[in-house]
């Protein structure tokens, strides 16, 4: 896991007037899922929303799969292979569960093995059984996992899942952790924003923790559980 896959240099970003980052700097290697970690307010998805280019107002660089995409359009930045799961899911309520899939296919890519509804279904066996249930009549896990699906058939290097366990059942949220880490068996890099410290655990070889938009702690999980006084500072409620 030596390759870097992402890399975001002094990110700076705004809403109107107000500045939300400042100097964010952050890498992920390849088949590493890192955890950015922080309190409701911190930045957390304002950071995810500038590596996508969907806050207008920015200034940095990133650099993606030895590409420097600071300048790109989003819809070129998916294509690129950075796939991105928003917190509010945004799926097709009156698509079928093989419908909202078709709209995120795209062809394989050189060299890795491409996600299928077939290999999909197996990742998440939920969906299987709901083919032909339309994304209005899911629960807020299952559409959390259509969206998370929908988004690997775009065949992405990378993805960027927004408080993928806010919100849900425990038992769902343990299925959700199974799948991440069947993502990165499979070679899939994953950035996951998150408050849920235990679920962070779970799943993520390292850790950021950002607050009042600046990056404040980066190490290993195991660095973070040893440091209980980072984890009061930034994380405790």
């Amino acid at each position: 896991m030596s390759e870097l896959l992402l890399e975001a240099r002094d990110l700076d970003a705004w809403y109107g007037r107000a500045r939300i980052l400042f100097g964010v700097s952050l890498n992920v290697k390849r088949g590493e899922v890192v955890a950015l970690l922080g309190r409701n307010g911190a930045g957390k998805t304002t950071t995810m929303r500038a590596l996508m280019a969907l806050v207008t107002e920015r200034r940095g660089a990133v650099t993606f799969d030895g590409r420097d995409v600071s300048a790109m359009e989003t819809h070129d930045i998916v294509r690129a292979g950075l796939g991105y799961v928003p917190e509010d899911r945004r799926i097709f309520t009156e698509l079928t569960v093989a419908e909202n899939l078709e709209v995120g296919r795209r062809p394989p890519r050189a060299g890795l093995a491409a996600w299928t509804q077939e290999n999909l279904f197996k990742l998440f066996p939920n969906l299987a059984e709901m083919r032909e249930r339309t994304g209005g009549r899911m629960s807020g896990g299952e559409q959390q996992m259509l969206t998370i699906a929908r988004t690997l058939m775009g065949q992405p290097l990378l993805v960027l899942l927004d408080e993928p366990s806010e919100g849900l059942a425990p038992k769902i949220v343990e299925d959700m952790a199974h799948a991440i880490l069947a993502m990165k068996k499979a070679g899939l890099s994953v950035v996951v924003c998150e408050q849920n410290l235990h679920f962070a655990k779970a799943i993520s070889d390292r850790a950021y923790i950002i607050e009042g938009g600046r990056i404040r702690y980066e190490g290993t999980i195991a660095e973070l559980e040893a440091n209980p006084e980072i984890r009061d500072a930034y994380l405790a409620v």
